[in-house]
């Protein structure tokens, strides 16, 4: 059993480690409330995109135009892993890795390649995996004009053939507690299931189909990918709440833990020097 003395420098420690994760706490919900106010402006907007670039996509099937919505035989696949810079976030990180070794084991035979957004993505895929690129420093600077670049460095690289198919594996935010893993594939663009009873809308172009499909497709792909980055950054740090809340509280109790047996022990020591005194002047009586 501890001793008083090693009993107070855990009380000393544990103390110190719930200031700092209550501190880390209020840092994050900061934090996340910008990166839930930039997710939730963009996403309608986003969404709506992604809705008219697959109803145009569907109609250029064989033209020029359609670049990035012809369907390829799947040889080389291209795994966009969307993680984090910083850890102490629960499980974050790891439901990406999770979830990209299994989406890389499903294209056993195939050639595949990670993109690694985020330093821990970085620092983990490398040697695993043959990484096509890395971006550790997006999120010190996460803005459209930065995405864009990324986002054309893999569609460049899906027209020059050096890949198939791109997909984008990130986590959703949903609320503050809740974050779901996405795979979201990127190009080719095909209709989902969500979208399939709007494929077949009519549009009345103007002034032409071509000069606005050239801008309104790599347009649109740029704002997913955003939407993707953006995603991850409110998950990430309601992540991070979560798992700061949940470890202020644990020391919380852990300190009270380590309080009521200090008191206990303390007592107990008490009550045995009183004995012990007792005990020597019985002694002295009776001598």
């Amino acid at each position: 059993m501890a001793n008083l003395k090693e009993i107070r420098t855990r009380i000393t420690s544990v103390a110190s480690t719930m200031q700092i994760t209550s501190a880390m706490k209020m840092v994050s919900a900061a934090k996340l409330k910008r990166a839930q106010d930039a997710i939730t402006q963009i996403r309608p907007y986003a969404e709506k995109l992604r809705e008219i670039l697959v109803n145009i996509s569907a109609t250029l099937e064989g033209s020029s135009e359609g670049v990035y919505s012809q369907e390829r035989d799947v040889k080389k696949v291209l795994i966009v892993a969307i993680a984090s810079n910083r850890g102490l976030c629960g499980a974050f990180n790891a439901n990406i890795f999770k979830a990209t070794e299994l989406r890389i084991k499903e294209y056993a035979g195939k050639e595949v390649q990670v993109y690694a957004i985020g330093k821990r993505s970085a620092d983990y895929f490398a040697g695993k995996h043959t990484v096509f690129n890395s971006n550790a420093e997006i999120f010190n600077d996460l803005n459209y004009d930065n995405v864009s670049v990324m986002a054309q460095e893999v569609m460049d690289a899906f027209v020059n053939g050096q890949f198939d198919k791109v997909e984008i594996i990130y986590n959703e935010f949903k609320n503050a507690a809740t974050q779901e893993v996405i795979t979201q594939q990127f190009i080719p663009v095909v209709a989902e299931e969500s979208d399939a009873a709007n494929v077949n809308a009519d549009y009345v172009f103007e002034p032409s189909k071509t000069s606005i499909v050239v801008d309104l497709i790599p347009k649109s792909l740029k704002i997913q990918f955003y939407k993707s980055l953006l995603d991850s950054h409110a998950s990430e740090h309601g992540a991070r709440m979560t798992a700061m809340h949940k470890a202020t509280d644990n020391a919380n109790e852990l300190k009270g833990e380590l309080t009521l047996t200090y008191n206990r022990q303390r007592q107990a020591a008490i009550t045995n020097e009183i004995l012990e005194i007792v005990g020597g002047a019985e002694a002295l009586k009776q001598g």
